[in-house]
């Protein structure tokens, strides 16, 4: 009862500051030193829109109490929060799929009658929710949240949102102290969001600020993200020098056991252990050991470590699964077990022998199984199997991708080497007008029909079996999704030019790949890079790298916008197209 009344008094102040405040008084109070032309071109181009923050109702009836509770309407539309959620699954080291968190917006009366922003639209409550019933593994998390108020912030409106504006207001709120804090591009809401927070001596009880702007504005949103990273790779780099220098040892200890969770997560995948357990109830360890064919003492032990990487917890009656650790099940939805099976089988036999690669620049993977892993996999139907799935396991990399200008716009798409078909999957199902193609070797090609057949996909797509020779021509959009970073340069340039021959003026390619920093900041990117060595003799790159690789084809990069996942997608078109 203490966490219900306690939300619900958070959302009765939240949205008693909305009624109560303006946009000309309530930027002062948050950009300290704001005042005269800055202050009237700041509140010429924004309007004060809504306060937000996150609740954690035990289910949906508490949620609608609570806004009734405080004059907000109960019955507003709950629509899914994909920046949130990523903001709370990195900040918990939690995987996206394990936190649904929605957002609505009900409505709280706006400025009075004949102000200056009489008629510009409803102030609202921005409410974020993620529900967390009785016993949830969630309960610390929402703990945590409501205690330091991560989500909470003050947003404004950005009238007649345009790049160059977008960069100057940006520019103007660094100048009063304001650092960039994150953001996002809503394909609900078709909106990009920019987060900031407020300088130290902000007085507006808020201490951070969003700018709310319609539509998709990728290239500020890369360079604000950018920024962004920048400053907490700093951050992170300075703990982590303060950690290092006070436990050197301790500190190098710990990198050298990461192999010992990677078996022991793949051998939780291939024993079956986290499909006999439950992430509500506990099972015993005398129920498990003979379920799985185990000895009771040494699963004890698995389990134990197990418990410190967080996936499952151990209760007095038994152990339960943690919402990180069904990911490994078979049958959740985004399961990561092919991805272990993968990482710690062929992948990790293959790291064994990273002293090859570094020494030679061959891929330890040739060295170990006498042939490319392509090659080794297209000739074992399991292992390829399970490698196409291991690739689908990391999709939500796609989630925006289907609202992407280029997708939306385009009538026919080819997705060169696209795998079992999880990315065309994603964009025929959320663009009804759309026909694909899927090029790809044949076992790719007939699981891809078995996938989009079971969707009911299947009348609008059509497949080419083949390589990268056989590119069909005259589509109007064309995808090449983590595959250049397979190859060296001679061979992406060899990739390239046969989409270039294939693709029409009009047309525009979009490729996904992790991009290495600019700077040498940490970056999931850069590990790649390392796996790439060893397993394909490919290479993660730099944005210029890829630009330089695409001009020597006869295309040219028009930008790249960052996706989940430590991902990105480069825009591209051939070099003599507008």
């Amino acid at each position: 009862m203490t966490t219900t009344i306690d939300d619900t008094a958070r959302l009765r102040a939240t949205a008693d500051f909305v009624r109560e405040h303006d946009t000309a008084t309530l930027l002062p109070l948050l950009l300290p030193g704001l005042e005269g032309p800055e202050l009237r071109a700041l509140a010429d181009h924004c309007r004060f829109a809504h306060a937000a923050l996150l609740v954690f109702p035990p289910d949906d009836e508490t949620l609608r109490a609570q806004l009734a509770a405080c004059a907000l309407d109960p019955d507003a539309r709950l629509q899914p929060s994909v920046v949130v959620r990523g903001r709370l699954a990195r900040r918990h080291h939690l995987d996206e799929s394990a936190l649904e968190v929605t957002i609505a917006h009900p409505a709280v009366p706006g400025p009075p009658p004949g102000s200056r922003e009489d008629g510009e639209g409803l102030r609202t409550v921005e409410v974020f929710v993620l529900t967390v019933p009785p016993g949830s593994d969630l309960a610390h998390l929402a703990a945590h949240e409501r205690e330091h108020q991560h989500e909470a912030h003050l947003a404004f409106e950005v009238r007649r949102p345009d790049a160059l504006l977008l960069r100057g207001l940006c520019a103007l709120l660094a100048r009063h102290g304001a650092a960039p804090d994150g953001g996002g591009y809503t394909p609900h809401e078709d909106a990009t969001v920019l987060y900031f927070t407020a300088p130290a001596g902000s007085t507006a009880g808020y201490r951070r600020i969003e700018l709310h702007a319609r539509g998709a504005h990728h290239a500020v949103l890369a360079d604000h993200l950018r920024e962004d990273s920048l400053r907490e790779d700093s951050l992170k780099e300075d703990s982590l020098r303060e950690d290092s220098d006070a436990h050197p040892a301790e500190t190098l200890l710990r990198r050298l056991t990461g192999a010992w969770t990677t078996q022991a997560l793949a051998t939780s995948a291939r024993m079956g252990l986290p499909d006999a357990l439950d992430a509500r109830s506990p099972t015993r360890l005398d129920a498990l050991a003979p379920a799985l064919g185990a000895h009771p003492r040494a699963l004890a032990t698995l389990l134990g470590y197990l418990a410190m990487a967080g996936v499952v917890t151990e209760h007095p009656d038994g152990y339960r699964l943690t919402e990180t650790g069904t990911l490994l099940r078979a049958d959740a939805d985004g399961s990561m077990r092919p991805l272990a099976l993968m990482y710690g089988g062929p992948f990790y036999r293959s790291f064994g022998a990273l002293e090859h690669s570094v020494r030679t620049g061959e891929p330890a993977f040739d060295h170990l199984f006498g042939e490319h892993h392509f090659e080794h996999f297209a000739r074992d139907p399991e292992l390829a199997d399970l490698f196409d799935r291991s690739m689908a396991a990391s999709s939500r990399m796609f989630d925006p991708l289907p609202a992407h200008p280029a997708v939306t716009a385009a009538r026919t798409v080819v997705d060169v080497a696209g795998g079992n078909g999880e990315l065309l999957e994603r964009l025929l199902a959320a663009n009804p007008g759309l026909h694909g193609v899927l090029l790809e070797r044949p076992h790719a090609v007939e699981a891809a029909r078995r996938r989009l057949d079971a969707k009911g996909l299947g009348p609008r797509c059509s497949y080419v079996t083949g390589d990268f020779a056989d590119v069909p021509a005259d589509a109007d959009l064309y995808l090449l999704s983590r595959v250049l970073h397979d190859w060296e340069d001679e061979r992406c340039v060899e990739i390239l030019r046969h989409l270039a021959r294939a693709m029409p003026a009009h047309a525009d390619l979009l490729v996904v790949e992790r991009l290495l920093p600019e700077d040498g900041s940490p970056s999931l990117a850069t590990a790649w890079d390392l796996h790439m060595l060893c397993n394909t003799g490919g290479r993660e790159r730099r944005a210029d790298h890829y630009a330089r690789l695409l001009a020597e084809a006869g295309l040219r990069l028009l930008g790249h916008t960052p996706l989940p996942l430590e991902a990105a997608v480069l825009h591209v078109r051939r070099a003599e197209a507008g």
